[in-house]
């Protein structure tokens, strides 16, 4: 049995006239013979989920970097929170849940160590992007330099998930929104528990658009960007939640990511990415060789390199490169 042909045939039924449709994806750079099982947006959500860099997402850290306690998301749980939402948007929306599942799980692919912080180290240096370093990382890095060859609907979403992005489906603009209404919230999470701030913090006027807990919070957004979408070719949040949700972002990064205790912090990870890069450039033979089998300048093969590493293993890098050993006795 053709078990494709029957999820095809549910689609062209079922799916809104705003869905991108299985059949009409404008496929790969590279076609593959028909799998019989699987869609190419469910070949791609796997192809994800079993590569490398997806693994290394659970040693990277979201916002607060080095955190004492098993509770604190990681770049890992965050791809998750925000495959939970989109899919969630996408159902009943009667979106391809499928193709949003598969931009979500992949959208922060290229994250550097210490997320943002070494992002912002990197930049200092060359152009980087946490965005397009994960459509290379898809394109190019994955799969021992051959590249995973997504289907174009699942690159676009990646490459255009974040707030200056225009995804070219209304599944990718699903996952956008959902990224910002993840960390958002779960951020909040995370600085309420490690007393950066209180929940009394929160001005009284998010509480009384959103509600006053993290599933209240996450549920309102969520429902309004919903109610707000059916039957619509654009997908987003009401007039009025858009700019509540845009001055919240801003009150997270006055409050918490600009915080003393998270700035601090900050530029550890800042100065160690940056010595990372210097040392690099300057010794490109202690990069491994499958960094230089692929095409791009020293400066982006240094960024692949370090945008591959864990927390875990950039601290442990630089340990190496920097601290000093006890000889060996002979």
């Amino acid at each position: 049995m053709n078990y494709v042909e029957q999820t095809l045939k549910f689609e062209d039924e079922f799916l809104s006239e705003f869905a991108t449709k299985s059949a009409k994806s404008k496929g790969r750079k590279t076609p593959l013979a028909a799998d019989g099982l699987r869609t190419e947006f469910q070949r791609d959500r796997d192809r994800i989920i079993h590569c490398k860099a997806f693994r290394r997402l659970k040693h990277k850290t979201q916002v607060f970097l080095s955190p004492e306690g098993d509770h604190y998301r990681t770049r890992l749980t965050h791809t998750l929170e925000v495959s939970q939402l989109s899919r969630t948007v996408a159902r009943a929306l009667r979106l391809n849940e499928d193709l949003t599942e598969a931009i979500a799980l992949g959208h922060d692919l290229g994250h550097t160590p210490y997320g943002h912080g070494g992002e912002k180290a990197l930049q200092e240096f060359t152009h980087f992007e946490h965005n397009e370093q994960s459509l290379r990382m898809v394109d190019v890095l994955e799969y021992d330099g051959k590249g995973m060859n997504l289907t174009f609907e699942v690159r676009d979403g990646i490459l255009n998930h974040t707030s200056r992005g225009k995804p070219a489906t209304a599944e990718g603009a699903v996952v956008s929104w959902c990224d910002r209404i993840a960390y958002i919230n779960h951020d909040i999470d995370d600085a309420v528990r490690a007393s950066v701030i209180k929940e009394s913090d929160i001005p009284d006027k998010f509480i009384s658009a959103f509600g006053a807990s993290n599933g209240r919070r996450i549920n309102s957004m969520i429902r309004d960007i919903i109610d707000n979408s059916v039957s619509k070719s654009v997908i987003r949040p009401s007039d009025a939640f858009a700019v509540l949700i845009g001055e919240l972002r801003e009150f997270m990064f006055e409050n918490v990511y600009k915080s003393p205790v998270a700035k601090a912090e900050e530029q550890k990870a800042v100065d160690m990415i940056k010595f990372l890069y210097s040392y690099f450039i300057k010794r490109p033979d202690k990069i491994p060789k499958l960094f230089w089998d692929v095409s791009g300048t020293a400066e982006q093969r240094v960024c692949d390199y370090i945008s591959t590493m864990s927390d875990n293993f950039a601290v442990k890098t630089f340990e190496d490169i920097y601290v000093p050993k006890s000889w060996n006795k002979v």
